[in-house]
């Protein structure tokens, strides 16, 4: 977990009869500058799977063996959700936060163009959301998705 810090304003402030708690704290210091945020990492993974999920051309996030581990996971009662940001790693410092995607391309569409989308959106939703400044968005291309591909169910044998 990691922190946004904002300063705690009110220094240099000629007042007078002011105590510094007072000075720090009271009705004259702007309310943005009174205390501090933490954001944690999970929080910037899925913003930036939220984001990258809108991007048109994206089919899922995630590799292969990560997707069907998740549907694994997914299906056993109390396996835990944490789909959400399947395929998304971050970093996040005091103000700034890296980002790494595994993502499916549809079949047919443009790599270039959808990683290119994918970077804009990611970067956009992240440092509206949170105020961090976004230094990188890498992207993995895992696998392409085909219109004719239909993902097997992990537990489906031959007999039923």
């Amino acid at each position: 977990m990691t922190e946004n810090i904002t300063s705690v304003g009110g220094g240099g402030r000629p007042d007078a009869g002011v105590s510094a708690l007072e000075g720090r704290t009271g009705a004259g210091t702007p309310p943005e500058t009174r205390g501090k945020t933490t954001i944690a990492d999970g929080v910037v993974a899925k913003i930036a799977s939220m984001a990258a999920r809108e991007v048109p051309g994206i089919y899922s996030l995630g590799g292969g063996v990560a997707r069907a581990f998740g549907a694994m996971r997914e299906r056993v009662p109390g396996g835990g959700g944490g789909g959400v940001a399947r395929g998304v790693k971050v970093e996040v410092g005091e103000r700034q936060a890296a980002v790494d995607l595994d993502v499916v391309v549809e079949y047919g569409v443009s790599i270039v163009d959808v990683a290119g989308g994918v970077r804009t959106h990611v970067i956009s939703a992240v440092e509206r959301m949170t105020g961090l400044e976004v230094v990188e968005v890498n992207i993995a291309v895992d696998d392409v998705h085909l219109p004719d591909e239909e993902e097997a169910a992990p537990d489906e044998g031959r007999v039923r």
